[in-house]
């Protein structure tokens, strides 16, 4: 059995932030996330963030310390280090280093499973080392121009070279990303051309997004195979799962399944992962699933908005779904609209969550009665199959349907109407 490296954490609080503890506890976790043994932890107060190595000299000398005697191999800062400051400490501390941007670049580098997450990683990865690319002393002399290169004799550094090949890189990994793109803007459009409403799970890592999704598969008697990997763990989900939930009265809509956020997501990841989260920017209804049990739950839910607004999801209405209050010691639940209090994990609330998501995608379904003759028995199995058929009688002239459906069906099957004047629009 491989044994873990053991890490120790840093973090320096800029101009004393009031969730600075907050942030280091989540550090902790997204270390415990990339299965290092976290040994210890040093902190400081500054004001500003522009020593060579991040932090003083008295709390360096203190690390220096702290790795012989925990006999840690990597030291993870909680914010992101320069390129300066990144090789100064790796040069003084004689160990590895990341910031929090690399350790969640890891987390997803380790966790990614389908072609296009492990695309989307490889992007940020490359991005993110683009600028820290460091050639030792020996590497860094002239290469001879050699026969037949335009500026014959000149020579490039090694270290333009490396960055040439990753520049190359990224462009080639991009190109193949666009290709992935296309790929979900084709289904996204044959899923609109259906008119089936799609809804989005969003929120915070470990909200608990891919337990809702499999208490709705359950609630509603869907394959086993149908469920979505769930684990409590940091990042758990990193690929987007789409699943057709049809209700008992036959209304269907597309749930989907995505990656979670975290504060201060590195930029380019977000950039990187814009195809999975164009299904959450082009969804009709999002679920903030929010970790209910969490003392910094307040804090999470403004992350995912700033998230949201910065992939153009920011005005897509939303339902609140507070998970794990059976986790919560509070009996004093507000009751809310658009607010359910779940527990995902114990089936508690999922039948006032679907009620919610009822009420908000299925607000254009027409009441009516139509008259089906006997000859267009396709479109009473349509009705069957997608409306909501209240009841069935045989006519001399065909078959009377007492039916719920959508207004794209009513408007289809128009001519097959009777007492018109009786149509309602079900306000829901």
């Amino acid at each position: 059995m491989e044994q873990k490296q053991k890490a120790l954490l840093v973090g320096v609080n800029l101009n004393n932030k009031s969730d600075f503890k907050e942030s280091m506890e989540e550090l902790s976790n997204l270390a415990l996330a990339c299965d290092f043994q976290v040994t210890g932890e040093v902190t400081q107060n500054l004001k500003a963030s522009n020593n060579p190595l991040y932090i003083g000299t008295g709390k360096v000398k203190e690390v220096l310390y702290l790795i012989e005697e925990t006999q840690s191999n990597v030291i993870i800062f909680n914010n992101e280090l320069s390129p300066s400051q990144l090789r100064n400490l790796e040069k003084t501390l004689k160990c590895r280093i990341l910031d929090r941007t690399a350790l969640i670049l890891e987390i997803f580098a380790q966790r990614a499973q389908t072609h296009e997450a492990k695309l989307q990683v490889e992007v940020a990865n490359l991005k993110y080392m683009l600028p820290r690319l460091i050639g030792s002393r020996e590497n860094l002399g002239r290469q001879s121009g050699g026969v037949g290169t335009k500026n014959k004799g000149t020579g490039e550094k090694k270290l333009e070279l490396d960055r040439r090949k990753v520049e190359e890189r990224i462009v080639a990994l991009n190109r193949e990303l666009e290709n992935v793109v296309f790929q979900r803007q084709t289904q996204r459009k044959r899923r609109s051309k259906n008119h089936i409403p799609v809804v989005a799970l969003v929120g915070y890592t470990n909200a608990g997004k891919s337990t809702v999704m499999n208490a709705m598969i359950d609630s509603f008697k869907i394959s086993e195979e149908k469920k979505v990997f769930e684990k409590d763990m940091l990042f758990a989900t990193l690929e987007t799962s789409v699943r057709s939930i049809v209700l008992p009265d036959n209304k269907n809509f597309l749930l989907s399944d995505t990656v979670g956020f975290v504060s201060n997501l590195p930029h380019d990841l977000v950039k990187a992962f814009r195809s999975t989260l164009e299904e959450v920017s082009e969804a009709d209804l999002l679920i903030h699933v929010v970790d209910y049990s969490n003392p910094n739950y307040k804090h999470q839910i403004e992350v995912t908005k700033d998230t949201l607004n910065q992939i153009g999801a920011g005005d897509i209405p939303v339902i609140y779904a507070y998970n794990k209050v059976d986790l919560v010691e509070t009996t004093v639940l507000l009751e809310e609209s658009d607010t359910a209090y779940i527990s995902a994990k114990k089936k508690i609330g999922i039948d006032k969550l679907i009620e919610l998501i009822s009420k908000r995608i299925f607000n254009e379904y027409v009441q009516c009665e139509m008259l089906i003759p006997y000859d267009r028995g396709n479109i009473v199995s349509h009705l069957k199959d997608k409306a909501n058929v209240k009841s069935m009688r045989y006519e001399n002239h065909g078959v009377l349907l007492d039916l719920e459906c959508s207004k794209v069906d009513f408007e289809k099957h128009e001519e097959f109407l009777i007492a018109s004047d009786e149509v309602t629009l079900i306000e829901q």
